[in-house]
């Protein structure tokens, strides 16, 4: 089957199925503890010159602890998919822990504006960049969740996003109609923030998901962090609670508040003063360099990170929040 379009962004991963199917057969399934820290998690998985991405949904439910850890570690070199991705970005470029990107949703913080040092590093000629949008990426992740090296859909033909993407063009065999096909994404590494987790890794999440769960399936190597770990007796009550099997994950770390500043759907809202801090940090690069000795280098873990913003009385006062939040939506 030839393609009648094609663009010219650059594959940053392999999409070959048999070749990631290969990887996956040799993966152990033993149901055994995989309990460490973040910082035993990143220095066993996570290395200079993979591609990595991470979960969530802009702020919401992030695994921020991973993301700072990957700087206290200098991880370099890396291959990321901005996929939805906003705070999370804003912390790996500050950094500089990718050199190349497949963007759909980067820089921006929602409704709290751009990142001004994420974009200074992405206007720098530093980063190679493929095209793609939020749909496409998730396209790409399930034709990888799939098993097969791609997907086909609707989208983006005829834009000049398929043009800087590394998507193709092709026509049905079935029908004579023209779709565009989405290469398989089969990330590296992925870390990903659930709510609840055994010490085996079945995890828990309540709220949206994205493309979380094609995204654990997907990834060669999984990182979870949850907000607390539960009994896998309590997991077998309800296996139709677990969306994230324990066979895919590789490391659980134990990080209660992980996503903030992020939020953390019915556990507590965003911390919004200390993400405008960030943005407003991040206008003179030696604040910057400061704030990030504060917030990051100076940190030992997550934990000393809450402290040196507020502690357990701000996480309090954000978990009322959110809860403040749900109760007047009823």
């Amino acid at each position: 089957m030839e393609a009648i379009a094609e663009g010219i962004g650059r594959l940053f991963t392999d999409p070959d199925a048999d070749k990631a199917r290969d990887f996956f057969r040799k993966k152990s399934r033993k149901l055994e503890s995989k309990l460490m820290s973040v910082k035993e998690a990143v220095e066993k998985y996570i290395h200079d010159g993979d591609y990595l991405a991470i979960g969530g949904f802009g702020a919401n439910r992030i695994p921020t602890a991973v993301c700072h850890e990957l700087l206290r570690q200098g991880r370099k070199n890396m291959g990321f998919a901005g996929h939805t991705s906003t705070h999370d970005f804003q912390i790996l470029c500050a950094g500089k822990v990718f050199n190349r990107c497949d963007i759909a949703y980067i820089i921006g913080l929602e409704a709290r504006g751009l990142s001004p040092n994420a974009r200074r590093y992405m206007e720098s000629g530093e980063v190679e960049v493929t095209e793609w949008t939020n749909y496409s990426l998730a396209v790409r992740l399930k034709a990888a969740a799939s098993g097969v090296s791609f997907y086909p859909a609707r989208n983006m033909m005829g834009t000049d996003t398929f043009h800087y993407s590394g998507s193709k063009v092709i026509t049905c065999p079935f029908t004579g109609a023209n779709y565009v096909v989405h290469p398989a994404l089969f990330p590296d590494v992925s870390a990903i923030h659930v709510h609840e987790a055994d010490i085996y890794g079945n995890c828990r999440i309540k709220g949206i998901t994205i493309a979380d769960l094609d995204l654990a399936r997907a990834s060669k190597r999984l990182i979870i962090t949850c907000e607390r770990l539960i009994t896998t007796d309590d997991i077998r009550k309800d296996p139709s609670c677990t969306v994230i099997p324990y066979y895919l994950v590789d490391a659980v770390c134990e990080v209660p508040y992980g996503s903030y500043p992020g939020n953390m759907y019915g556990e507590y809202f965003s911390d919004e003063p200390h993400i405008r801090e960030w943005l407003k940090a991040e206008t003179d690069p030696e604040e910057f360099k400061k704030f990030l000795d504060k917030n990051i280098y100076n940190c030992r873990d997550h934990f000393d990170y809450l402290r040196a913003n507020g502690g357990m009385e701000k996480m309090w006062e954000l978990r009322h929040k959110e809860l403040m939040v749900l109760n007047n939506k009823r």
